[in-house]
């Protein structure tokens, strides 16, 4: 949580902002620095407001905000370098949500297994009218897992994860496989 932070001074103070006439005396400049101690943190945050959103950068404490924003699980048993991991890790998955890359890297992190997943989507470019579309018309993704034991692959947990990860049109097959 941001609040004082002791000893820290803003680049702007208010005195300086008035006319001069007002800068004179003791209690204006008493009066304003209470106003300059409360907002230097709020001025700083705003300075260094793309390092906050950095969770390489990000101070510790703001780190688990950063990591409730991007869905990430993250308690005061972890340490800050594995949270800030969790945010990055979470990112990249984020940044590719939806695509075949992250069904295999998300199903692979839950199972620990050997993942293939195939889609019925394609992409084409044609000079010629009328071109058949490529791919299928329903959308579909086919996800095998090959393990050594496939009875030991909770499937209601890898459908669950499918669910919520591949888009929400597209229908998905699970099939799990020995190796």
């Amino acid at each position: 949580m941001r609040g004082l932070v002791p000893d820290l001074d803003t680049a702007f103070p208010l005195l300086f902002q008035l006319p001069g006439v007002y800068q004179d005396g003791d209690f204006t400049p008493k009066f304003l620095q209470a106003f300059d101690d409360c907002l230097a943190p709020v001025l700083s945050t705003l300075d260094n407001l793309r390092s906050y959103v950095d969770p390489r950068l990000a101070p510790a404490d703001f780190v688990a905000m950063l990591a409730y924003w991007v869905a990430v699980q993250v308690d005061d048993q972890m340490q800050v370098p594995d949270q800030r991991q969790a945010v990055v890790d979470a990112m990249r998955t984020h940044a590719r949500r939806g695509t075949a890359a992250a069904l295999r890297g998300v199903v692979a992190h839950l199972t620990g297994a050997e993942v293939e997943v195939s889609d019925s989507g394609a992409v084409t470019t044609s000079s010629t009218p009328g071109t058949p579309l490529p791919g299928a018309a329903v959308p579909e993704v086919h996800v095998r897992i090959v393990v050594d034991d496939p009875e030991g692959v909770d499937r209601a947990r890898v459908e669950s994860v499918l669910r919520t990860v591949k888009p929400v049109h597209v229908r998905h097959v699970l099939e799990v496989v020995a190796r």
